[in-house]
């Protein structure tokens, strides 16, 4: 952790993109989802990217490589729903742990690869963790709001098996991303406490949230600084915001965790807004200048992309990255001052 930490003061680390967006170049069919174990599955599995880091590893693997290739320092693991509660819509949640570890493996075995090629530029493995299908905050039936469709003890149980399973295979970090509701978001970090007290560990923890709209709030109704708040308790790397919004639109909802974080500020958002087909026109050329405007306020120490990104979008930022100072820690004292 001290090699990251040493990094993180010092230059500005880059996230690797959208892994669904690059998936989706393959144009995959059925069979690329299925195994011999898998065969004769009854559900249907397209669609499931996590699982293609066991029928698929090659273009999981491949993937990897074009983001390090890049410039990014930190991957993710294809791991975003790789719990038993997102895994229940394929019939697959005895599935978990080997999603995890094989995913975590595969990762970490291309980063090492990187790592050995560029001494000067270790890369790092972060495994993600999505938020789940399900909220503990709200009640999917608007009928009956009291009711909720996932209790924060199937969550903890659920995010548990994720990160046993992640740090077996070999991730340095664990990234709880696309926070929409952060109850769910509790239930991963409790999860997370246990295993690191259980396993006598000191594994750097990041957590990232997503404001849905131009209101500033998560899903669940959270302020950014309501959210920094809620998770301020935990001994965090960093926090930060992805998905949702291009880099335009999340600028002033990163400024106020710039401000208000004691902890490093990550950002991956979206390649700007899809369009009407559900896809995203923003160019690497286009991002980057949005971006421009985190890297010359001092907002970031870690950046990247989520949905619709790609290696193009990464090299773009990770350029300009280099040409920057990360933003500097503010101490709770600053804060309380203010």
């Amino acid at each position: 952790m001290k090699k990251l930490t040493d990094l993180l003061h010092n230059k500005i680390l880059v996230l690797d993109g959208a892994m669904g967006t690059m998936i989706q170049r393959h144009k995959l069919e059925e069979e690329d989802f299925r195994n011999k174990e898998l065969k004769n599955h009854p559900k249907s599995l397209k669609g499931n990217n996590d699982l293609l880091s066991i029928t698929r590893p090659d273009i999981i693997k491949e993937i990897h490589a074009e983001y390090f290739e890049a410039g990014a320092d930190i991957a993710e693991t294809n791991t975003f729903s790789s719990t038993s509660i997102a895994q229940a819509d394929y019939g697959l949640e005895e599935l978990v742990y080997e999603l995890n570890y094989q995913s975590a493996k595969i990762a970490k075995e291309v980063a090492e690869e990187f790592t050995v090629r560029e001494s000067d530029k270790p890369r790092f493995v972060a495994g993600s963790m999505g938020p789940t299908n399900r909220t503990a905050s709200l009640s999917p039936d608007v009928n009956d709001p009291g009711f909720r469709a996932i209790s924060f003890e199937g969550l903890r149980i659920a995010y548990k098996q994720q990160a046993e399973a992640l740090l077996d295979g070999g991730v340095d970090m664990l990234l709880v991303e696309t926070v929409f509701d952060t109850l769910n978001a509790k239930a991963a970090l409790f999860a997370i406490d246990e295993v690191k007290e259980e396993r006598n560990i000191d594994v750097p923890v990041m957590i990232s949230g997503t404001i849905t709209d131009a209101s500033g709030r998560t899903l669940s109704g959270q302020t950014t600084e309501a959210f920094l708040i809620s998770i301020a308790h935990v001994d965090l790397l960093s926090v930060g915001l992805n998905c949702a919004l291009g880099a335009s639109q999340l600028r002033p909802y990163l400024k106020i965790l710039a401000d208000k974080s004691i902890f490093f500020v990550s950002a991956h958002p979206n390649a700007g807004l899809p369009n009407e087909f559900g896809q995203y026109d923003e160019t690497p050329e286009l991002m980057a200048e949005q971006i421009k405007e985190f890297l010359d306020e001092g907002l970031v120490n870690i950046v990247g992309g989520c949905c619709g990104t790609t290696p193009e979008h990464i090299a773009a930022i990770a350029k300009l990255a280099q040409g920057y100072s990360p933003r500097q820690l503010v101490h709770s004292q600053q804060i309380i001052s203010e």
